[in-house]
This record gives structure tokens, sequence and C-alpha cells, in this order.
């Protein structure tokens, strides 16, 4: 959709329709579009528009005698094309600032969870952070053979976290090879994150080869890849969710409690959840799905605004933003995701 097929008065009345839906679910008549718009134009006349606009289709009439609403595609083009970038509202910058730098010397799971509190309270609608358990200080690491062909690598974390990962490996490996590996990993590598763990390995290549043997480079360059990512590419990944009591408040009708049934529902299939905020740590920037844009939560008709965020090296190592109705206050809430991303980056960066 192109602003290109829109005239200055049809954009104004989309415009209109489009904040009454945000700013309080209802449909817009005609009659009410007169009293609320500074064009003079009759009813007649704005009927007129909005029948055009319905051919677009921006709008459409939920019943025979109601008025308009947006579309999802009528959202989509006023979150892309309609949408005036002011930046931060002040009060907003400042409730995230207080909040997220006080807890600066908190874990970093606080950090992410108080993150999470702050998004939901500001847009009533659900908090959520993704995160990639790689950014902890490794204490410990052991390879164990549970299998001919499979290892279990343990790995402690300095914050008292344990994750076990499995591994593949020759079946004629002997355990030597193993306890070398491990004894390389545990002198050189113990206090840094796996990713600072994985950079420096691939920036020590020649001096592994130097001190270890083949066998024990294999174990820690398949090590080194599992931790990256797993066998499977995914890597480790915690979601936290604050505020969906938030979204009770919007239900209107018994529609809107089975909408929000199924809401908590997806929510307790963190995986999927997961799956689709991936999608977003590619983006430069903040992304925006939807309803229907998005097969999780196509059926509750929910939206969801992310922004991924960086750690000390500038890598991409969770998401985080909001989830709520497809009426979510988008001006607001697409900078308050964004600069709370932008601040938990910072505060990463400085760790």
């Amino acid at each position: 959709m192109s602003s290109q097929f829109m005239t200055d008065r049809s954009m104004h009345i989309f415009r209109q329709i489009v904040q009454t839906y945000l700013e309080s679910g209802d449909a817009s008549g005609s009659r009410n579009l007169s009293k609320k718009i500074d064009l003079s134009l009759s009813p007649a006349s704005i009927r007129n528009v909005m029948s055009d606009l319905e051919d677009l289709g921006l709008i459409f009439a939920p019943h025979t005698s109601a008025g308009r609403l947006p579309t999802q595609a009528g959202l989509r083009f006023f979150v892309d094309s309609l949408i005036e970038n002011s930046g931060i509202a002040n009060a907003d910058r400042q409730l995230l600032e207080k909040e997220i730098q006080n807890s600066a010397d908190e874990s970093h799971e606080k950090i992410l969870r108080n993150a999470s509190q702050i998004l939901s309270g500001v847009s009533q609608g659900a908090g959520i952070v993704m995160t990639t358990k790689i950014n902890a200080p490794l204490k410990q690491i052991e390879f164990v053979r549970i299998e001919p062909q499979k290892a279990l690598v343990i790995l402690v974390f300095e914050d008292g976290s344990i994750e076990n990962r499995l591994m593949s490996v020759d079946h004629d490996l002997p355990e030597s090879a193993l306890v070398k590996a491990a004894n390389y990993i545990n002198a050189q590598l113990i206090g840094k994150s796996l990713a600072q763990a994985q950079n420096l390995m691939q920036a020590e290549l020649n001096k592994l080869e130097q001190e270890l043997d083949l066998l024990s480079q294999s174990i820690i360059q398949a090590g080194i890849a599992t931790w990256a990512g797993g066998e499977n590419n995914q890597k480790p990944q915690s979601l936290i969710v604050r505020g969906q009591a938030n979204l009770l408040d919007d239900v209107k009708a018994q529609d809107d409690l089975e909408r929000l049934r199924q809401l908590f529902q997806d929510f307790e299939t963190q995986s999927e959840i997961i799956d689709l905020l991936s999608k977003a740590e590619g983006s430069d920037g903040v992304k925006i799905f939807i309803g229907k844009e998005n097969n999780l939560f196509s059926l509750s008709g929910s939206s969801v605004v992310v922004a991924p965020y960086h750690d000390e090296q500038n890598s991409i190592v969770g998401v985080v933003g909001v989830v709520g109705p497809t009426r979510l206050n988008y001006p607001r809430i697409i900078p308050v995701v964004d600069y709370a991303a932008q601040m938990i980056s910072d505060m990463l960066g400085k760790e």
C-alpha cells in the first residue's frame, strides 16, 4: 500500500479512524468523524471517503450499521507510513532510565526481568524478553562420554547455573582426549562468557594446534560449535514474560475473553514464542508483527513489538518487547521498545 493512492483528505480521515481505534477500540462513524476532524466535511462526504478507504482494504465495517475499524492491512500501512518518528516521550525515557539503571548492580537476569516489567507497565500489555544464556562467565567445563559416539558437555557458570549439552564424538576417541580438552579449556577460558570463549578460540587456533594433539583439538572445536548453537544450531534460550494480567483490562466482550484465553495459551508454548522472537534477532531495529502476520498469535489477534539488544561485543544476545492487542499504542510503544533495547545493550556493554 502506498500513500500515493490517498488524498490528503482521505489520509486525514483514515488517521482519525485508526487513532480512535487505538485509543478506545471503538469503530468510527461518519457523524462522529465530522465532529472530530477539522475539514468542514459533511457526514455524507466522509461516508464517500470511507467507502474509498474500504475499497483499498484499509478499513471495514464490523457490523452492517456500525462505523469502521482499520483492517490488519490498514494497521500495517499506518505503522509503516503514517507514524511520525518523534522519538520517545520524556516521561517514558525518564522512567526507563530510572528503573533500568537502578538495577545496574543486579544480575543480568534481574535487569531483564525489570525491563520486561517496565515495558508491561508502559504498554499496558505483556512485557517480554528472550535471552540467550551466553553471558554468565564460565566456572568449569567437563566432557563425559555417555554413548560410543556421544559426549555430554557440562557447563558450570559463576552464577551457579549448570547446562548440559550433547555433542558428537568418534566412537574410538580415547578418554584421555576428553580430559586434555577439558583441562585446556579450564585453563584458558574460565571467567569468560561462551561468546567470548568462542571468539578467543577462533583467534587462538594456531596456539591450539601447537599445544594439543589433533584429537583434543577436534573436541574443543566441536565443543565450541555446540556452545554457539548446538547440533541443531539452536542457542539455549530463556523467556521472561511479565504483565499478562494487564491484558485483562482490555476485555470488552465474550470474543475478547476467548482471544485472551488463546493468548495465555500461546504464552505457555514458550518454544514457539522463542522461535517467533528469533526472527527479530536479525533486524537492525524494532520489528512489528501485527495479528495474523505471525502464526503463533494469529488466533488471538495479538501484536508483537520487539527489538534486539547486544552484549559488550556488539553481538545480538536477545530480544525485548511487548505483546498486546492489535490496538497497541504503536506511536508510543515503538520508541519505548527501541530505547529499552538500547539501554540494555549499553548496560551489557559496561559489564
